[in-house]
């Protein structure tokens, strides 16, 4: 009896050994885990370039701006248009929060009116004009010398920096979409206009 009941005992555990492996799909051996999907976004050509920020020299890589509206100017501090220091600050404080950023790129290549040492430019950067968009350490932004990112703008717009405060204007996807001579003020309905449309 007690043998029966053994042979009894060992089939139902055998029944519900083999119940539970059919129930349970089976795992495949090795599945590949999903790729993380890239929350960067694509740097255009244009951004692929790192500069000197002007306050300490730190380097900073352009792409940081990638899918912003980027205004870029050269500037110098004793210069007939160095008031337009001004306006560029005011418009990038009004547009900033809709993905404008204006790039200062300080340059002693006309009249020689920007001769400071990078302290010297940030200083009076701030304290004249309370200056807060980025700018990058003094450079050469015309002729044979041009900085990598002048050296792009003028291949792709066809035209040079004539003068202190020349502006080129980019859009969220990199594209160097019109140029302004340093009469255009940044308040100027044209630029305004160009900028609003881009944002």
């Amino acid at each position: 009896m007690a043998f029966a009941t053994l042979r009894f005992t060992s089939l139902i555990a055998a029944l519900l050994a083999s119940s539970m492996s059919l129930a349970a799909p089976a795992m495949p051996a090795s599945s590949p885990a999903p790729a993380p999907a890239s929350s960067t976004a694509a740097c255009p050509a244009i951004l692929q370039h790192t500069f000197n920020r002007l306050q300490d020299e730190a380097p900073q890589n352009l792409c940081q701006y990638a899918g912003k509206v980027i205004l870029v100017v050269n500037t110098a501090s004793y210069c007939g248009f160095t008031s337009q220091y001004e306006g560029l600050e005011a418009l990038y404080a009004s547009y900033q929060a809709k993905g404008l950023v204006v790039l200062g790129f300080p340059s002693n290549d006309f009249g020689k009116q920007e001769p400071g040492s990078n302290k010297e430019i940030a200083d009076f950067c701030f304290n004249t004009y309370a200056v807060k968009f980025p700018m990058f350490s003094k450079s050469v932004v015309s002729g044979p010398e041009a900085n990598a990112l002048y050296v792009q703008l003028a291949r792709e717009t066809g035209t040079t920096p004539k003068w202190n405060f020349y502006k080129y204007l980019i859009d969220r996807n990199g594209r160097v979409v019109d140029s302004y001579n340093s009469l255009t003020k940044p308040q100027s309905k044209r630029l305004v206009s160009d900028i609003e449309k881009l944002l």
